[in-house]
């Protein structure tokens, strides 16, 4: 109980320091952070890439080898949600609103970035490929690792859904281990909060843009921004004060069948034959170097190209270790009763498949604008990133509505993503109660907004992605710890199911 009471006190201290610093002096907090992730990232990207692929690899391997059948649960437990539910509750917890804000602005940040050093053709077909390599199956298997390790020693060994509980259940009484185990719980928790305050800020920028637009205002007051902070928080707050339930299922799964919406509507209205090709294209591309990508690190291609890794590839990579043990448990929570080879396809692969064809499509209007000598949505690369979804959403017919779908859809993302974060943060910081107590939910949404407007106040994207990859930076090695604690308990646990068949 002391431990739980000082994981809480230091969780919470941390949380306010960071989110204090960045209230009163933003420029101080970036400025620091972007020190030290690039200190890292110079001497630790190898590091990163190396891991995200071996959990890759060994989230792959699973589906062929024995263990695949292994259940997670007992033998007769059965999943709870139809697969097409799971699916779109896996991505609208993973993913959410950095699809929408990122629809057309990254895929032509990449081409703007690479027009010039190669041919226009090649230029494009990079930028679809590294758009898709950040958003795709190493991101899942991030998340897959975490999760799968979470919910096979929850639901085969009976541990609390909590990172440091692998560690102990191997280790029982060992002094390293509770150690190691509560500063896991510590640096997870840390990560959860500014990941997740990271993605309030991108949520923000974005229903903020969308509500410009409409207006038709050229961009986004500064008071509009903090309105629209303010009724975000107004509206996750009331939900911290009652049990979680199906309804934020629901919420998720509204938000996500807008985002399948606006994705097929895009196809259909823009240039079709263009965007099929795309998008057909670009899964080819992907799936032709999916792996080799995963081991590069442009060593040899001078600062620029490097900076260019660094600020996005190896950033991702970073961010979605940051929402690993929050996204790990609730993937853990909703994946009961399926095997693992059912786990790691529905994990890996649906997610992947949808965030392809989002950035083929979105993305492939942009590229087609631009092939066409209309270099508008190009230009905005430099100058207004935020609004280059709805900059795209004017040019096809019924804009006022598909804008109107975007700034909704984001809304429900970024709303069921902090009530979920806070359930879970709250959890981690009671020693994994399943029940957290309201007061607790509360403070952890409380803080969660100070560090959003912390990440607000940083004034720009770059800013914001640099802290939550400040945050997650001690989380890369526990994210591999937590892969050799699953590996262990599959083969002593296999072992000890042999031994017991040849008896």
């Amino acid at each position: 109980m002391r431990s739980n009471y000082l994981l809480l006190g230091c969780s919470i201290s941390l949380c306010a320091v960071i989110g204090i610093w960045g209230v009163a002096d933003p420029q101080s907090l970036q400025d620091t952070a972007q020190r030290i992730v690039d200190q890292y990232f110079v001497s630790r990207g190898w590091f990163v890439m190396l891991s995200v692929t071996i959990m890759l690899l060994f989230c792959l391997g699973l589906v062929f080898t024995r263990f695949g059948d292994i259940r997670l649960g007992v033998d007769t437990d059965r999943p709870e949600y139809a697969t097409p539910t799971w699916i779109a509750m896996l991505f609208a917890a993973g993913m959410g609103v950095g699809l929408l804000f990122w629809a057309v602005a990254e895929p032509l940040t990449h081409f703007a970035f690479l027009e010039g050093k190669i041919s226009v053709p090649e230029a494009a077909d990079a930028a679809l490929l590294a758009t898709n390599f950040n958003w795709g199956i190493h991101a899942w298997a991030i998340y897959g690792t975490t999760a799968l390790a979470i919910a096979y020693f929850s639901y085969r060994r009976g541990t609390p859904m909590l990172v440091s509980a692998p560690l102990k259940n191997l280790f029982p009484g060992e002094t390293w281990a509770s150690v190691v185990g509560w500063f896991s719980d510590f640096m997870a928790i840390s990560a959860i909060a500014i990941g997740v305050a990271g993605s309030v800020a991108m949520g923000v920028f974005q229903v903020a843009d969308g509500l410009s637009v409409l207006a038709g205002a050229e961009q986004s007051a500064q008071w509009l921004i903090w309105a629209v902070f303010a009724v975000m928080i107004a509206a996750y707050i009331p939900p911290l004060m009652v049990d979680l339930s199906t309804g934020m299922a629901k919420l998720s799964n509204i938000a996500m069948s807008l985002a399948i919406a606006l994705v097929a509507y895009t196809v259909i209205m823009g240039p079709t034959e263009f965007l099929m090709n795309s998008v057909i294209g670009g899964i080819g591309m992907y799936v032709a170097d999916v792996i080799p990508a995963g081991l590069r690190t442009f060593t040899f291609y001078g600062d620029e190209i490097g900076r260019w890794f660094q600020d996005w590839t190896l950033t991702y990579m970073v961010w979605w270790i940051a929402w690993g043990p929050f996204v790990g448990v609730f993937v853990a929570r909703i994946s009961k009763g399926r095997t693992i080879r059912e786990f790691v396809l529905g994990v890996l692969l649906g997610p992947t498949l949808f965030s392809t064809i989002w950035f083929g499509a979105f993305g492939g209007v942009g590229i087609f604008e631009t092939l066409n000598g209309q270099g508008t949505l190009l230009a905005m690369t430099q100058t207004n990133v935020e609004r280059m979804t709805f900059a795209l959403l004017d040019r096809l017919p019924f804009a006022t509505l598909t804008t109107l779908a975007t700034v909704f859809a984001a809304f429900l993302f970024i709303v069921t993503s902090v009530v979920s974060a806070a359930f879970v943060l709250g959890m981690f910081s009671t020693g994994g109660n399943q029940n957290p107590s309201v007061k607790i939910k509360v403070v952890w949404g409380c803080l969660l907004g100070v560090l959003g407007t912390a990440m607000i106040l940083s004034g720009s994207m770059q800013a914001v992605r640099t802290l939550i990859a400040l945050g997650a930076l001690p989380f890369v090695f526990i994210t591999v710890l937590l892969l050799a604690c699953l590996i262990r308990a599959l083969l002593q646990d296999t072992k000890e199911t042999d031994t017991h068949a040849h008896r």
